[in-house]
């Protein structure tokens, strides 16, 4: 791997232009959706949060089936059909004017987007080496902050301009943002798909693999680190400590900032299991030392706050990145070749779920339990990282002959 914050020339240029592509329309998505749909739909903001849970329960639900469609159908097309079905679900809401639509509407996007989410996977597997993957996903999460840095300051404007028109600019800028995904998924190479006989033995499914269920599971876990930067420390810094609120936002650009700049450096050492085992280890006594510097920003002066919890949010964005790193080189390598959209979906499931229950989980243990509650739940992930080791050996001692290879790259028609 490179130093370099591009990727190389070829298949990997691209899907990371691909990502550089909707990225941007999901960060401005993301920072005007709420206001959207409150102020310009006219829905209550308990029916909003309501809808989007549902949503994305559904979307967990069907990334699954979505990735064995790209197992079956071939990961370029169905990745190139998800993404326009993306990118009409979000020209939808430009029309939607009540709470069942905008329903419907929702499910559709998140289902898309769990689709899209395994079917790239998939494709990124059938087109780029095993060493090399995680090198290349770690570029990717450097583009996804940069077009998310991006598309917020974008609909920073739109907030600032505060008008229905620009709203809309920003939701039709989002679905623009996917047809130029799915346009630049069609440069790359096609993915044979699995054969027919290959697809009738698989039973049950990604669920008959224990050991990845357990993989999946742990690092569901690990991944409540993602609502603890978008809710967890701002509430525990508005609610807990005398820092300043802004300091909320201050840490969210120092997270995406040091992603930006350091997440390929910090994955460059990852390239088997025991690297990734060990990298997860890591951040798991990492994010422990991030809690129990976080629970110290209590009870002290503004200053010395700010001072203290800038030192957790750093401590915090290093073990993000490690874990990080590792688990991307788990979900492929445990995960049998001629399966890999199927397998690729279900471990995608830990993001929503993590987004889904981390709220309810983080505000009990962090605003109602303080100091314990953050010891808390730096143990329980330390206990998870370290978990990790015992079930990816298992994974391996049960590993069948699938994992051989399958699908080769073919050329584009």
């Amino acid at each position: 791997m490179t130093n370099s914050l591009v990727p190389p020339a070829g298949p990997q240029r691209v899907l990371a232009l691909g990502q550089l592509a909707n990225s941007v329309g999901d960060g401005a998505y993301y920072v005007t959706s709420a206001l959207y749909f409150t102020h310009v739909v006219g829905l209550a903001p308990g029916r909003v949060g309501l809808g989007l849970t549902v949503a994305w329960a559904v979307g967990s639900l069907v990334g699954v089936p979505l990735g064995r469609l790209a197992d079956r159908r071939g990961p370029r097309g169905t990745a190139v059909l998800l993404a326009l079905a993306t990118a009409a679900a979000v020209a939808s809401f430009l029309v939607v004017r009540g709470f069942l639509p905008f329903v419907l509407a929702a499910c559709a996007y998140a289902s898309a987007q769990s689709g899209l989410a395994a079917a790239r996977q998939a494709l990124l597997a059938g087109l780029v080496p095993a060493g090399e993957r995680t090198g290349l996903l770690a570029h990717l999460q450097s583009t996804l902050n940069a077009g998310l840095a991006v598309g917020a300051g974008l609909g920073g404007l739109a907030l600032h301009a505060g008008t229905r028109a620009a709203y809309l600019g920003v939701f039709a800028l989002d679905a623009v943002s996917f047809l130029l995904c799915a346009a630049l998924m069609l440069r790359l190479p096609s993915v044979a798909p699995v054969s027919a006989v290959v697809r009738r033995s698989h039973g049950l499914g990604v669920l008959r693999d224990r050991p990845y269920v357990l993989v999946t599971f742990l690092n569901t876990v690990l991944l409540l680190r993602m609502p603890l930067l978008s809710l967890g420390i701002p509430l525990w810094i508005t609610e807990r400590t005398e820092a300043p609120a802004w300091l909320v936002s201050a840490l969210f650009v120092l997270n995406t900032g040091a992603v930006m700049v350091f997440q390929v450096r910090m994955a460059r050492g990852v390239t088997g299991l025991a690297s990734a085992t060990r990298a997860i280890r890591r951040s798991g006594l990492v994010m422990l030392g991030s809690c129990a510097v976080f629970a110290l920003s209590s009870g002290v002066s503004p200053w010395v706050a700010v001072g203290v919890l800038v030192a957790g949010a750093v401590l915090q964005v290093v073990a993000e990145m490690q874990q990080s790193a590792g688990s991307w080189q788990l979900a492929f390598d445990l995960a049998p070749a001629d399966r890999m959209g199927e397998y690729q979906g279900f471990f995608g499931t830990g993001v929503t779920v993590a987004r889904t229950m981390g709220p309810l989980v983080l505000t009990a243990l962090l605003v109602g339990w303080g100091t314990p509650g953050w010891l808390l739940l730096g143990g329980v992930m330390l206990a998870a990282s370290y978990a990790m080791g015992p079930a990816t050996r298992w994974a391996t001692a049960t590993a069948g002959p699938s994992k051989e290879p399958v699908r080769q790259p073919v050329p584009v028609n």
